[in-house]
């Protein structure tokens, strides 16, 4: 039985992953391939199954996004000064600072020692309570 090949461009938006980066995989001979009579690579389907993360279960409450960028760290400041806010993530002993609406913390319940999660998305910072 012949297993299905994808091209490379597949396996990655497969894998949510960037196309330089399967290459770059590919290159590195983390991934196997079979080479077509062209010599272009194609991913077997199986090749893949190391790679693919398994189902993320939703937790009551919270929303799931698609955004890959999203770092885990704690709340260690938070300024309201009128309608915007200041938020202060420690990464690992780094600092992220996002600007963000005050009605946002008080959604989010945030105060400092809270675990938290930033998405970055382009220029653009967003928290989540975790």
């Amino acid at each position: 039985m012949m297993s299905t090949l994808l091209t490379p461009r597949q396996a990655a938006e497969r894998l949510g992953i960037s196309y330089p980066a399967l290459k770059h995989w590919i290159l590195a001979g983390r991934i196997r391939t079979v080479k077509t009579p062209g010599g272009h690579h194609r991913i077997p389907l199986e090749s893949l199954k190391e790679f693919e993360l398994p189902q993320a279960q939703a937790t009551p409450g919270t929303t799931r996004i698609s955004g890959r960028n999203q770092i885990h760290g704690t709340v260690r400041e938070i300024t309201v000064e009128g309608l915007l806010a200041k938020v202060i993530l420690d990464v690992s002993g780094q600092r992220i600072t996002a600007i963000i609406t005050a009605d946002a913390v008080r959604e989010l319940a945030l105060k400092p020692g809270d675990p938290a999660m930033a998405l970055i998305k382009a220029t653009e910072v967003m928290i989540g309570k975790v």
